[in-house]
């Protein structure tokens, strides 16, 4: 299979760690919507990564798709639960960190219009979204040791994915500061070889 991404999405992230810790091998073809030879919105109608073409030449867009699609192929590893109650939980950290994604995503594109085009009542409300977003992750965190308490999930790579993009894109918006718990899951994380291998880069 190959997965079509670019180095700095944290979607993209998210997909090549869960290849990872579930030990899949695949080609990745590095390309971005936002470059003018982008052949992204041939494969993906939305226009948007990641995306993963199968060996079949199915094509699966939206991380979250792909994500559980790869937890469901490969037994090894599961990462996400199969029971309904904590299922759901692993996919109610995944949404909150996607959203957090996407807020700070929408301030990095509105910044990179000209200052007097950008809208500043825009920002706040994405920058309240990232800010409600991290005091939630940190209070429903606490002092356990993952996101849904008991183990390594989904739950935590995405959650690992945000906060990484938060450090790559805003390294002003020191939540590590502010909430310690979250600073030692992220630190724990970036243990992980697979982590430590797709920190952001461009």
């Amino acid at each position: 299979m190959k997965l079509i991404g670019s180095l700095t999405s944290p979607f993209v992230r998210k997909v090549r760690i869960v290849l990872a810790e579930k030990k899949i091998e695949y080609d990745f073809a590095l390309d971005s919507p936002w470059t003018p030879e982008t052949n992204v919105p041939n494969i993906n109608p939305l226009g948007k990564i990641p995306v993963l073409l199968l060996d079949d030449e199915t094509v699966l867009f939206d991380s979250r798709v792909i994500a559980e699609y790869l937890d469901n192929v490969a037994p090894n590893n599961k990462l996400m639960p199969a029971q309904n109650r904590e299922r759901t939980e692993v996919k109610r950290w995944e949404a909150l960190a996607d959203g957090m994604c996407d807020a700070a995503a929408l301030i990095f594109l509105e910044k990179k219009r000209p200052a007097k085009e950008q809208g500043a009542d825009w920002i706040t409300r994405q920058e309240d979204k990232i800010n409600r977003s991290i005091d939630y992750m940190s209070e429903h965190l606490g002092e356990n040791g993952w996101c849904t308490n008991t183990h390594f999930t989904l739950a935590d790579i995405a959650t690992g994915c945000a906060l990484g993009y938060l450090a790559f894109r805003f390294p002003e918006i020191t939540w590590g500061e502010k909430h310690p718990n979250l600073a030692r899951l992220y630190a724990k994380l970036m243990l992980r070889p697979a982590f430590a291998e797709t920190v952001p880069q461009g």
